[in-house]
């Protein structure tokens, strides 16, 4: 069951990473899944989210950035759940702030999944992200 939790949590955020919205990222969900996205510096009182909200994000972050990826660095897996530590990056689809389109923005985040037959019950993100003022990456 570790195995295929693993597979499920790397496939997800492959998809992530692509661009999945709509049917394409609610298929990885329960119809009751629940994510919880902690406080951080672009949602400083965090989020919670049913799968509507999740697909809602999902939509307006295609907004926000025009290329995303996914660096993992760790996965660990224990019965139904599994932790994923990664480096998020992403960049910039228009201007934020002081920020020009194109900046790329980056994260360490683990994200810890909750997996009930096949498929993401339960998300929570601990979203740790760098300074903004750091140079993009060209």
């Amino acid at each position: 069951m570790s195995e295929a939790n693993i597979d499920l949590a790397l496939r997800y955020h492959e998809a992530v990473a692509a661009g999945a919205v709509g049917d394409e990222l609610s298929a990885f969900f329960t119809a009751d899944a629940v994510h919880h996205e902690l406080p951080n510096s672009i949602i400083p009182a965090g989020a919670r989210r049913d799968l509507e909200g999740i697909l809602t994000a999902a939509e307006g972050g295609q907004q926000v950035v025009s290329e995303q990826s996914f660096d993992i660095e760790n996965v660990f897996a224990a019965d139904d759940q599994v932790l994923v530590e990664s480096l998020w990056t992403g960049k910039l689809r228009n201007a934020m702030g002081d920020l020009p389109a194109g900046h790329v923005i980056r994260a360490h985040i683990a994200t810890v999944l909750r997996i009930r037959d096949g498929r993401i019950a339960e998300q929570r993100n601990y979203d740790c992200y760098q300074p903004f003022s750091q140079p993009a990456e060209r």
